[in-house]
């Protein structure tokens, strides 16, 4: 088959039969727009002329390149070949896998940043005050608290917390999340979540929907419209200034510190898969080490005989 006509296929099925996020398609899209390149580049446009040496060399090329990519680029990258070979194959496209014998390279393990408890709440501070306390016209102010007062109680990515609907929020105290691959989950909302929400549904987000089109998204910008992630991120941003933190904070950040939190005060590591909404616990687990490496530091710190 043409390449083209091979990846589009590719690209509608993990769109349509697979129902992955718009982020991730548009990630697959890159990765297979330049192995398609490549490949045409060397004077392969049928999938029935990719052998395994070609893909090593192309995965080999990538590697060598300058500046160096990144481990996980390299291992994404890598992944979407496989995932458009195994495909070919299994649809009866190709005859054989090339990408047998490929071996993704090993990514250090980089553990997550999270803020401790404190640096939590000055940042919630940062984002707006505390519904009891809000002023009457301060908006946006009691819209980001609830924003970033949500995402630091479900541990959701942004992503699923601005593609929230109104309806979505009307559960009590929990959640309906829609995450990757439109899998939904339940996931438990605190008291403060609540009230901060609660305060902007009812005082906020009919007089921001007044400026707009009609829409069901929960989150609403200044002029009425979906808020978006960029909006969302931004907002993180200047709440993070207004309270201090020198340290990179973005919304995952608060996604980190949930998950941290909660290991810290003795959850299972499987709750916490659940409430994340990994597939795998190995995703989870690197968790664990962040709270051992906080272990280690106190002990270092505390015992006599530590050093």
């Amino acid at each position: 088959m043409n390449l083209e006509r091979a990846v589009d296929a590719f690209v509608r099925h993990i769109t349509i039969e697979r129902g992955l996020s718009e982020h991730t398609v548009a990630a697959y899209r890159r990765d297979l727009a330049a192995y398609r390149a490549w490949l045409e580049s060397h004077g392969i446009r049928d999938t029935g002329e990719i052998t395994a040496e070609r893909v090593a060399e192309f995965a080999a090329e990538r590697a060598a390149a300058e500046p160096p990519p990144a481990a996980t680029s390299l291992a994404r990258l890598q992944s979407s070949v496989r995932s458009l070979h195994r495909f070919l194959t299994r649809e009866g496209i190709a005859e054989s896998d090339p990408t047998g014998r490929l071996r993704p390279p090993k990514a250090p393990m980089r553990l997550p940043k999270a803020l401790s408890v404190d640096d939590v709440s000055r940042l919630l501070d940062g984002a707006g005050p505390e519904p009891a306390d809000a002023a009457p016209g301060d908006l946006l102010g009691v819209r980001d608290r609830a924003l970033l007062e949500l995402l630091y109680a479900t541990g959701a990515r942004v992503s699923e917390i601005v593609e929230l609907d109104v309806d979505d929020l009307g559960h009590g105290d929990v959640l309906r999340v829609r995450g990757k691959g439109a899998k939904e989950r339940i996931v438990p909302v605190g008291s403060y979540a609540r009230a901060a929400v609660d305060a902007y549904l009812t005082r906020v987000r009919p007089e921001l929907s007044m400026r707009g089109r009609a829409t069901p998204r929960a989150f609403l910008g200044a002029r009425g419209a979906p808020l978006s992630r960029q909006s969302a991120w931004l907002v993180i941003q200047q709440a993070a200034e207004r309270a201090g933190i020198s340290a990179h904070v973005s919304p995952h950040t608060l996604r980190h510190s949930f998950a941290t939190h909660l290991l810290q005060g003795g959850a299972d590591v499987r709750v916490v898969q659940e409430l994340l909404g990994h597939a795998s616990v190995a995703t989870t687990q690197i968790y664990t080490h962040v709270t051992v490496e906080a272990l280690r530091d106190v002990y270092l710190t505390s015992h006599p005989r530590a050093r």
